[in-house]
Formats: C-alpha cells, structure tokens, sequence
C-alpha cells in the first residue's frame, strides 16, 4: 500500500468520524465532534497498524487481530460516558454513537469507503431522526390534555457563585428537550444569596427531564435550594 492511500483512508476515517460528532456537538452532548473523530481515526490507525505494520506482508496481513480488539477497548471508553443521575442513566446513546464512530472508522482503516460512508449515513439519520420518533412513541405522564407546558426552574445561591450557578443552569436545562425562554437573576429574602431564575417551554410535558436537571444543580455547594413549578398556558401555575 502507498503513503497516498494509507493518508487517505485516515483522511476518511477523521472526516467521517468528524460528521457523525458534528451533530453531537449539535445536541451539546458528552462526547462531540473531537471525541468522535479521535474515535474513528484511532480505530483506523489501529486497523492500517494490523495490517501494514510490523513489515507484514499483504499475505500474511491479519487484521481482524487489531480489529477485533477494537470492539472491545470501545466498550471501555463507552462505559466512561454512561452516568447514573438520580433516577435516570445517561449516556447511552453517547456510547453508543461511539461504538458506531469506530466502526466506522474500522471500515475506512480496510479501504470500505463506501461501508464507512453508508455507516456515517445511518448513524447520524437515526440520531437526528428517530430522536423525533422516539419523544412521539415515549410514554408521557398523563396531564389531561396534550397543550404545550411551560416550566418555571429556580435556584437559590450565594452572590459570589451566581454567575456560574447562571451557566450550570443553562447547560443543564439546554440538555432537555426544552426550549429556554429567558433567565433572570432577584435578590433573594436572605441577605447574601440571589435566585436565579429560568423559563422554559416544550410541546410536551416532561417532569422526568425537570427532575435530571434538578439532581444535577443540587449537587453544587454554593446552591442552598432548587426548585421547578409547571405555568399552564394560561399563565396560572400548578
């Protein structure tokens, strides 16, 4: 095999791998658009080593040995990124998304450009896709009518963390399937400490996303109390 086409299967491998972590970075998650990329290109690396490395011959070349390990070391890297939050785990997805990045960045290592790009395809197409699909065949808590719900998220922390209580906040509620209408900062009953506050809005309603976010901000020091409180759509809160 060339230089040339050894540097254009890891071309591959980095730019398919950098595709599928695009819309992951999107979505804000864990595992983004140079998480993905190393994925894909270090599996590629990891084939072409198997195969050409070591002075093996193209006949004697075994490179399932690498790839197989491959499948495996994934397994680990994806078990990093899976987290239990209070009563829900996180993470999945992420894992898996990684599992597929070196897969296909296996397929491009082996010169299956067309595999790798198929793969790519189908991995972004069911994160983007089927995530619409999922949130329509997802059992919702039966509020009584299906009319979009508006939530209402509080904080209370000291005034010197404020700001970065302000930022966990939004990168907490931005991990939701809701959209974030505005946040605003009072002066709270007890001397010292502000509340911040957050408005939200969704098509849907969904607690179990408001108690993640929850479990989440309360576990910062500078926060003495969290709360979240649903505002119907005709402004009147539950």
């Amino acid at each position: 095999m060339t230089t040339v086409e050894m540097l254009l299967r890891v071309g591959a491998g980095v730019g398919l791998g950098a595709l599928i972590g695009f819309e992951r970075q999107y979505r804000a998650r864990m595992a983004g658009l140079r998480t993905n990329a190393l994925v894909a290109v270090g599996a590629t690396l990891f084939v072409l080593l198997s195969a050409w490395g070591f002075g093996n011959a193209p006949g004697n070349a075994d490179p399932t040995r690498v790839a197989a390990q491959i499948v495996s070391g994934i397994g680990f890297l994806g078990a990093g990124v899976i987290l239990r939050d209070g009563l829900t785990v996180r993470g999945l997805n992420t894992a898996a998304t990684l599992w597929c990045s070196a897969a296909v960045g296996a397929l491009a290592g082996a010169g299956l450009y067309q595999i790798a790009a198929v793969g790519t395809l189908v991995v972004i197409i069911v994160n983007v896709a089927l995530r619409v699909v999922g949130r329509a065949v997802d059992r919702r808590p039966d509020t009584g009518d299906e009319q979009p719900t508006s939530y209402a998220f509080m904080a209370v922390t000291k005034d010197d963390a404020e700001a970065h209580v302000r930022a966990l906040l939004v990168q907490s509620l931005t991990r939701t399937d809701f959209r974030l209408l505005s946040v605003s900062s009072t002066n709270s009953a007890n001397e010292g400490y502000v509340e911040v506050r957050a408005e939200l809005a969704g098509d849907q309603r969904d607690d179990k996303q408001m108690e993640s976010a929850v479990s989440r901000l309360s576990l910062e020091p500078s926060v003495t109390s969290v709360r979240w409180q649903v505002t119907t759509v005709n402004g009147d809160e539950e």
